[in-house]
């Protein structure tokens, strides 16, 4: 079993994500999921981290430092669970920058739908936080949820606008 992964344990991880990026261009890794609950201090822990970006060589030697932190890392988005937000991109968060490597909170608006729409009760006490915290916006997440075009849940058979519409409002009215 693998340790848990505290607030410490994600700086160790991004030091070494940098350490063994190639050094020649910039990068960008982005949280997701418990690993933003938990840098942002809404949970002193969490089983794993949830991984992005769309360099995939920073991610090289993963299984060493997945090996070396004794760390469970995954990799996913919001997009391989829920459709897509407009101008997602556009909304992620800073965290810091260590050597080629920026990191970012992958965009709130996403994570917050993919948790709501999940369900889980730690995902949406995560949701809660990204409320109270003000990264995201009750009303926003509204609107971004219904511009999502009908086509984009065809690659979600699981899901309908019906559905996720339905578990927003049901949030937000527990909220």
């Amino acid at each position: 079993m693998r340790a848990e992964v505290t607030k410490e344990r994600l700086v160790d991880l991004m030091r070494e994500l940098a350490r063994r990026a190639p050094k020649t261009g910039s990068y960008r890794v982005y949280f997701v999921g418990g690993g933003t609950a938990v840098y942002l201090g809404w949970r002193r822990s969490s089983i794993d981290v949830d991984l992005c970006s769309s360099d995939e060589v920073v991610f090289r030697d993963i299984q060493e430092i997945k090996e070396r932190l004794n760390t469970n890392i995954e990799f996913a988005r919001p997009e391989d669970f829920v459709p897509p937000l407009d101008n997602a991109a556009d909304r992620h968060v800073y965290i810091d920058t260590f050597g080629p490597i920026s990191f970012y909170h992958y965009d709130p608006y996403s994570q917050t739908l993919s948790k709501v729409v999940r369900g889980f009760q730690r995902d949406l006490e995560d949701a809660s936080e990204f409320l109270r915290s003000e990264l995201v916006d009750a009303e926003k997440l509204r609107s971004l949820a219904s511009r999502i075009p009908d086509s984009a849940y065809a690659k979600y058979p699981n899901l309908s606008r019906r559905a996720v519409e339905a578990a927003i409002e049901s949030f937000l009215e527990g909220t």
